[in-house]
């Protein structure tokens, strides 16, 4: 059954969400990051908590580690950890601290022989974050759009020892219109790795979309804060 991973998505130690990418679509969730952690820790088929630096993002450093140390103690869930993630001592520190899971987005994606080395020397806590507009990469927090297509960028990470892929359609993010089940599905299928879906997620209806296209799990945002969202899943 595919497995379900809330979000929190935070911007100055608070829970927010964007749309599509866009930092002045900035909107503050009902819950803190720790009421959300404490309410997403009690529903079914949750696999983890997704949180993600956005300011870290952005800047490409990490600017919330300390909220993050405080979000790992308060769930026995595994936590896993986006935004900033450049460089060896960051992935180390992440760990340390306790952290299950870390994305490794733009560095990954601009240096694929990094990723590979550190996926070696961490084997199966690295997922790489595959964000795109159309099947077009994204990256440094979906400022920039490069050339290379997402099923490019599989291939020059052949022999990496990640955890698996996270898909987000960046033009179906935060806008609660249904995720991109074709071009998800495609990846799953040309993926070694499992991938999991993010963006535009609303329902049961969807993740059974999504998992019949062979699709690991489902990254739910803005859904997951509405009792809707787990009365559909139950």
């Amino acid at each position: 059954m595919i497995e379900i991973w809330p979000a929190i998505d935070i911007i100055d130690s608070q829970n927010v969400r964007l749309t599509e990418g866009d930092y002045d679509t900035k909107a503050a969730m009902g819950r803190t990051p720790l009421e959300a952690v404490a309410f997403y820790s009690e529903q079914p088929r949750v696999g983890r908590i997704h949180t993600v630096d956005l300011i870290g993002a952005k800047e490409k450093k990490p600017a919330e580690m300390d909220l993050f140390r405080d979000i790992i103690r308060a769930t026995q869930l595994p936590v896993e950890i986006g935004g900033g993630i450049r460089s060896e001592q960051t992935i180390q520190e992440y760990l340390d601290m306790g952290a299950g899971y870390l994305i490794i987005g733009t560095k990954g994606l601009t240096e694929p022989g990094w990723l590979i080395e550190m996926s070696r020397k961490y084997p199966g806590k690295l997922m790489l974050g595959l964000d795109a507009r159309g099947d077009k990469v994204a990256l440094n927090g979906w400022l920039e759009t490069a050339e290379t297509t997402v099923f490019e960028m599989l291939e020059r990470l052949d022999g990496a020892e990640i955890g698996g892929v996270i898909y987000t359609d960046i033009a179906r993010d935060g806008r609660m219109e249904g995720p991109n089940v074709e071009m998800t599905g495609k990846l799953a299928k040309a993926s070694k790795w499992p991938v999991t879906a993010s963006g535009g997620v609303r329902n049961g209806s969807d993740l059974a979309a999504l998992e019949a296209e062979g699709v690991f799990a489902a990254i739910v945002g803005k859904a997951a804060n509405t009792d809707e969202f787990w009365e559909s899943i139950r």
